[in-house]
């Protein structure tokens, strides 16, 4: 079993994530007008994090053994078909901010994660997974470290990995934290659907 572990980019001082357009909500976040969370879920913008530090090299955030959500999907991206599964290992307070921790692991086929949970097909990142607060009506985007065209996301890299059979790779995104009385939530990702009721620690 290979596993790839992405180098990560600090992330400190996060204002808010992107939302569902809206009134604005606190925190920077926007509050979603009284609609379901899931008819905007692919059409909205990414939003950005601002008054992050400059960038500096580091190890990714650590896995958990403990799984705490699973999810199987058939999932076909660019070409390359595969039936796969995601463990999330952790999603952890840390601040002001979220870690969501998780692997995909090929039970079948080839498992793109080359641009499969990214933004574009030139994006070889998994900033296209979202939180999403059904109770608030509030999507979380993966922060970025800047606002501009350049910005980079606080996630795994995961250019090059197209995943055989019980090939894994485990992955990290870091997200705004929402309001401390939310102690559950949906995670949406790319080729695998929504997990619900996800537990933060």
């Amino acid at each position: 079993m290979r596993k790839t572990i992405a180098l990560a980019v600090a992330a400190v001082a996060l204002t808010g994530c992107g939302m569902l357009p809206g009134q604005q909500g606190g925190g920077g976040e926007e509050k979603q007008a009284q609609q379901p969370v899931a008819e905007k879920a692919t059409t909205e913008p990414i939003a950005t994090a601002s008054a992050m530090e400059p960038a500096t090299e580091q190890s990714a955030p650590p896995q958990q053994d403990k799984v705490i959500a699973t999810r199987e999907s058939r999932v076909t991206s660019a070409g390359q078909s595969g039936q796969a599964r995601v463990d999330i290992t952790a999603l952890k307070r840390q601040g002001k901010t979220v870690i969501l921790n998780w692997t995909v692991t090929a039970l079948d086929g080839r498992v793109n994660m080359h641009n499969g949970m990214s933004t574009g097909t030139l994006n070889y990142t998994v900033d296209a997974v979202s939180l999403i607060d059904p109770v608030n009506l509030k999507r979380y985007r993966v922060a970025r470290n800047g606002t501009g065209q350049d910005s980079q996301c606080v996630c795994s890299d995961t250019q090059g990995q197209f995943l055989n059979k019980d090939d894994a790779t485990s992955l990290y995104a870091i997200f705004a934290a929402p309001p401390a009385d939310v102690t559950k939530i949906n995670i949406e990702m790319p080729m695998m659907g929504v997990l619900t009721d996800v537990p933060i620690s």
